[in-house]
């Protein structure tokens, strides 16, 4: 099996990715462009001005709402979560989300806007208690309604759901309930830190299926520590026999704040799958999702062949620039094309909002050019994109702007277009490995640059 030993080892650049063989400590996942890592405080003036000034014709906006609570951290997990807060500073932290969402409620680019997706996302979402659900959602409703909204998408880990949970999670509106199952082997599920068991899963699944949610979706890791073909075959079999509406697979990454990275950068080894086993594992699902009905929705995302299709609204709608605010500790948002994010400590984000303040931390004025680079790049995790599409927002021709590096990912066997067809698809070979392709495109002074 082609597993190797981490060890301490100078960390690779972003753009190290295309065919590398070892999982190395650094980001992989893409998520926005340019990288976080070049956003400073010189722009934060830049999100007053955003917010002082009318909001951009047709722009849809969003809601993403930061939960940062978890019965454990995983091992692979870098996110802002909290494991040790207590009911009383649960409480806290969720008065101060609600006061957040009311201050940008009042901000001339936001007062009034509809809201086309609301996404609460975590840490566990789940975590919290119905009475801290209800509660909250009361408060942000009352400044932010959504009951127009298209997608209302919720995260939970499964062993902090129970029937009332679920019910109360229905009851507010939730029209896309993701369960982060990431495996269906108890031993796995403990190595890597994960709180539930897959019991949990088999419980809470009667109770999910009885509420009819518009949209179930299982989250699955390719390459979790301790993972064999053995397992991961079993995995994949259990989750098409709990018949999800979507499944979601993502491959293990070391970025640098996790648990396993610490260790490994600490002079510790560990046996962890290459990137070429786990492309195998990925592709392996895939096959198995297709043969029971399921179809291509993204470099990750498979979903049910069913009438009418399902719609990821919270994805498509980041992915074509739209505007998001990112509320709750460390939270990043996207309005009117610029960028920021918010404090991110638990002391700082709720100081500044005891002073009536938004706890913007950081922030970046991205140019037109870097603009239509980001929407390039995560609509590239699609499968295919149209120039046209550019061509109409944009006014460039990417097949012009980025000849050099479409003709190198055609080159290495990763895309496919000409200039007579109004596509550009990855191939097999480069869905599978989409985040290690995007820093191709990078402007030279982002190409070396640490990704967070």
């Amino acid at each position: 099996m082609a597993l190797h030993t981490i060890k301490k080892s100078k960390p690779e650049p972003a753009t190290a990715g295309i065919e590398s063989k070892h999982t190395t400590v650094g980001s992989v996942f893409v998520s926005n462009y340019p990288p976080y890592s070049v956003w400073g405080d010189k722009d934060v003036p830049a999100v007053r001005q955003a917010l002082a000034a009318p909001p951009r014709p047709d722009a849809p906006l969003g809601l993403y709402m930061h939960i940062p609570f978890c019965r454990k951290r995983c091992k692979f997990c870098y996110f802002r979560v909290y494991t040790d807060k207590n009911s009383s500073e649960i409480d806290v932290y969720l008065n101060a989300l609600a006061k957040e969402v009311a201050l940008y409620s009042t901000q001339p680019a936001i007062a009034n806007r509809p809201l086309k997706f609301i996404y609460f996302g975590g840490g566990t979402p789940s975590y919290i208690s119905v009475k801290h659900l209800k509660t909250l959602v009361e408060r942000v409703k009352s400044v932010m309604p959504w009951d127009a909204a298209e997608e209302v998408a919720f995260e939970c880990e499964p062993g902090t759901l129970t029937q009332k949970k679920l019910e109360a999670i229905k009851s507010i509106g939730v029209t896309r309930l993701s369960l982060g199952v990431e495996n269906l082997n108890d031993e796995i599920l403990a190595e890597n830190g994960r709180a539930h068991l897959t019991k949990e899963v088999y419980r809470i699944a009667p109770w999910i299926k009885a509420l009819d949610f518009a949209q179930v979706n299982i989250d699955l890791i390719s390459g979790m520590i301790g993972e064999t073909w053995e397992s991961w075959r079993e995995t994949v079999e259990k989750t098409v026999a709990l018949d999800p509406d979507s499944i979601t697979v993502y491959q293990l990454e070391l970025p640098f704040n996790t648990v396993y990275s610490k260790d490994i950068l600490g002079g510790d080894s560990l046996p962890v799958a290459d990137w070429k086993l786990k492309r195998e594992w990925h592709q392996y699902a895939n096959e198995q999702f297709a043969a029971a009905g399921y179809r291509r929705a993204s470099a990750y995302t498979v979903v049910k062949e069913q009438e009418p299709p399902q719609q990821f609204v919270y994805r498509d709608a980041v992915w074509q620039g739209s505007d998001m605010l990112g509320t709750g500790v460390a939270s990043f948002s996207h309005l009117s094309g610029v960028h920021f994010q918010n404090a991110p400590s638990w002391g700082d984000y709720l100081a500044h909002l005891e002073e009536e303040e938004l706890p913007v931390s950081r922030a970046l004025m991205p140019t037109e050019e870097e603009r239509l680079t980001r929407e390039m790049l995560l609509q590239l995790k699609l499968g295919e994109i149209r120039p046209s599409y550019f061509k109409a927002k944009f006014g460039a021709d990417i097949l012009t702007q980025f000849a050099n590096a479409y003709e190198k990912l055609r080159d290495d066997g990763m895309v496919t277009f000409s200039s007579q067809s109004d596509e550009i698809r990855l191939t097999q070979r480069g869905l599978l490995q989409v985040d290690a392709l995007l820093p191709t495109f990078y402007a030279p002074e982002y190409q070396n640059t640490r990704y967070t």
